[in-house]
């Protein structure tokens, strides 16, 4: 799996300070999106055991409230063996912190994915550029829901 970035400190990609992975890889190719050099699956840095202790000991800081897996999309087929035992890692290390997901994918047709099961808030749907609305929080089209975990 490769990575273009990681945010140490972010508050744009979820509710509260978080960490945000930003996975390489989006099959979708949606118009207008805001990280397009990520469609390309090994845009970035390889992601390997140094990059997880360093995005570990980042969520393990007390002011850390959740971690986020965004885009690119985390969730294609080539990326989500990774993602998935990574999100299982980080769930079971620090069950209190939350675990957003961004993807373009509608929730309808990964609800059974494992990875759901340490998920607590999806962001589901490709971006619509027609669509698009910068008022909305944590989305940028209307299209695109928020669903927690309670609702899973």
């Amino acid at each position: 799996m490769y990575y273009s970035a990681i945010i140490n400190c972010d508050l744009g990609n979820g509710e509260g300070i978080g960490v945000t992975l930003f996975v390489s890889g989006c099959s979708l190719n949606c118009k207008g999106c805001f990280n397009p050099e990520t469609h390309n699956k090994k845009y970035g840095k390889k992601f390997t055991a140094e990059t997880e202790k360093y995005l570990f000991d980042l969520v393990s800081k007390p002011e850390i409230d959740h971690i986020t897996f965004s885009g690119g999309n985390p969730l294609e087929s080539y990326n989500l063996p990774e993602v998935t035992e990574l999100a299982r890692k980080l769930k079971t290390q620090f069950p209190d912190k939350l675990i957003w997901c961004y993807t373009g994918f509608v929730y309808e047709d990964i609800q059974n994915l494992e990875i759901m099961k340490y998920i607590d808030v999806l962001v589901d749907g490709p971006f619509i550029e027609s669509l698009k609305d910068l008022t909305l929080p944590w989305r940028g089209s209307s299209n695109q829901r928020i669903i927690k975990k309670e609702r899973f």
